[in-house]
């Protein structure tokens, strides 16, 4: 399975309890940055508007000033969030996501294509490896920097509700969602999670 398999093998580690670092401006995150332990997490520390906004890498200042935000940020179950993701209610193109890889939250904003009428194909997501039977949608993520001005642009297949880490904690379900039937411990699941959705962000940041 390539490094999520490294990172699924290794042993589980525990969220580091050193304080957080700011992020740094303009920071690349490399892949091989997922196996550092300072780098290892397991769930985002609950975040504020303000420091979701500050935290987008792939929009402009303003665009992140306007964009959806959820409003009811303090009844997340930030408990069980990997990552926090949204769509937005008032165009269903649009998708964010923001996660903490260890130098303080990342935000990517994502466009979504329509969903095709009547889909009854199951696919499978690439983060947390959960089947949907038109559940699973192409997200595209702008890249960073003079790659994303040149109107590059980085593709994977995420749950179309970005509720992977309830459902691979078994705390939410769906009559057209699937799970493999694995031997992995939940916390392997989880890291193998993080390891995707950090190959994922790297793609978006190099």
């Amino acid at each position: 399975m390539g490094q999520a398999g490294a990172i699924c093998a290794g042993a589980w580690r525990k969220r580091s309890t050193c304080p957080r670092r700011p992020r740094r401006p303009g920071c690349r995150y490399a892949v091989d940055r997922a196996l550092r332990d300072d780098l290892a997490f397991t769930v985002v520390e609950p975040l504020t508007e303000q420091e979701i906004r500050a935290a987008f890498v792939n929009c402009s200042k303003g665009e992140a000033k306007r964009l959806h935000v959820p409003r009811d940020l303090a009844g997340q179950p930030w408990d069980d969030l990997d990552f926090l993701g949204w769509r937005d209610p008032q165009a269903p193109d649009r998708a964010y996501l923001v996660a903490d890889l260890g130098e303080g939250p990342v935000a990517i904003k994502l466009r979504c294509p329509a969903p095709v009428p009547g889909q009854k194909r199951a696919n499978m997501c690439s983060i947390c490896l959960t089947s949907h039977v038109g559940g699973v949608t192409l997200m595209v993520a702008p890249r960073t920097g003079k790659a994303g001005q040149q109107g590059n642009s980085v593709g994977a297949y995420i749950c179309g509700d970005l509720a992977c880490p309830l459902y691979t904690r078994g705390k939410k379900f769906t009559s057209s969602s699937t799970r493999l039937q694995e031997r992995l411990t939940l916390e392997e699941k989880v890291e193998r999670n993080n390891a995707n959705l950090a190959v994922f962000l790297s793609k978006v940041t190099a």
